[in-house]
């Protein structure tokens, strides 16, 4: 690969000049860049992102870690991210930590060491974990769907809380007299605010809530089939469920038919998210919309003040969840028994 005294050589100029041409950093005549730039073409000269990072303290690179890339979820987070930050000049690296703290911290630091100059991340494994990743680095950062204590950073998340909330309550809306809940990992704080939420809503409408009406999933398509089919095992099955994500959903929709329990006739589903796939699932799934565009570019907006406004005091964002109804949530009693 050519290099700079390469193309210095090739134009019959100082290697100073050939700086000053890539970079637009003072006048030089028109005679001799132009025979720079013939020599950049015709050598195929690229600059050094590292030299130039050396010399500006910047990279114009954003890095973001996130738990799970096959979580659509995510990819509608990154595009808003990636939007922004395109817009602005900057390029975003991806790491995948697959829920990994221990590769979280090992993309953290290579990151770090590729200078960086801001990271988005949604956090893997305790707040003591990340804290002693991150502590020891000085990278503007912006956390996604989870705080963490004593860290100066900025946070986008959404109310979970609220969106459990609505939507346990449009199914008792509709009349379903037990609404169990499919829940995420434990130890996860959207996790739990959206299990708080299902709780609140029952309680307010002075529902009993039985041992079995909670099960686990792990955020993936095989967690909610396999909690779906231990939730019709019980005597008797809810008449509906609000899983804590779209994922789970489509998995527990699946188990729904392969039992030949009808949906929404005998059994009504809300979902959590609202990702793309959520509207071609079968049927239409019912769910809480997360404004997962919006999330993204508001990160961006905000590791983008840390790093060009200088600004140092750290911002909290919480956006409201909406509901959107579908197919598979109906009125209880509607068009058949509950199973």
């Amino acid at each position: 690969m050519a290099n700079i005294k390469d193309v210095a050589l090739r134009a019959g100029v100082s290697v100073s000049t050939v700086s000053h041409v890539v970079n637009g950093t003072r006048f030089v005549s028109k005679e001799a860049r132009e025979s720079v730039e013939e020599a950049v073409r015709v050598l195929g000269y690229v600059p050094s992102a590292v030299a130039r990072s050396l010399k500006s303290n910047n990279t114009r690179t954003f890095g973001m870690v996130i738990p799970n890339n096959s979580n659509p979820y995510f990819a509608e987070i990154i595009q808003g991210v990636e939007e922004r930050c395109y817009a602005a000049g900057y390029n975003v690296i991806i790491c995948n930590s697959n829920d990994d703290p221990e590769r979280q911290a090992s993309y953290i630091r290579v990151l770090a060491e590729k200078r960086v100059d801001g990271l988005i991340l949604v956090v893997a494994g305790s707040d003591e974990m990340v804290r002693a990743t991150i502590g020891e680095l000085s990278i503007p950062l912006v956390l996604l769907d989870r705080a963490v204590t004593d860290l100066n950073c900025d946070l986008v998340e959404v109310d979970h809380t609220a969106g459990g909330l609505i939507a346990t309550r449009h199914l008792l809306e509709l009349g379903h007299p037990r609404v169990a809940c499919i829940s995420g990992p434990s130890g996860l704080s959207p996790s739990s605010q959206r299990n708080a939420g299902w709780k609140q809503a029952l309680a307010e409408a002075g529902v009993q809530r039985r041992d079995c009406d909670l099960v686990r999933g792990d955020f993936t398509p095989g967690g909610g089939y396999l909690a779906m089919q231990q939730l019709l095992r019980a005597s008797p099955p809810p008449s509906a469920v609000f899983v804590c994500n779209d994922l789970m959903a489509i998995g527990a929709l699946t188990a729904a038919r392969e039992a030949g329990v009808r949906v929404p006739e005998q059994l009504s589903i809300v979902g959590f998210d609202d990702i793309e796939l959520a509207a071609y699932s079968a049927p239409p799934l019912s769910t809480v919309v997360q404004p997962k565009l919006t999330i993204g570019t508001l990160a961006a907006e905000l590791l983008l003040e840390r790093v060009e406004a200088q600004r140092a005091t750290p911002r909290h964002v919480v956006l409201a969840p909406a509901l959107k109804s579908r197919a598979s949530a109906a009125p209880y009693g509607g068009a058949g028994e509950p199973a």
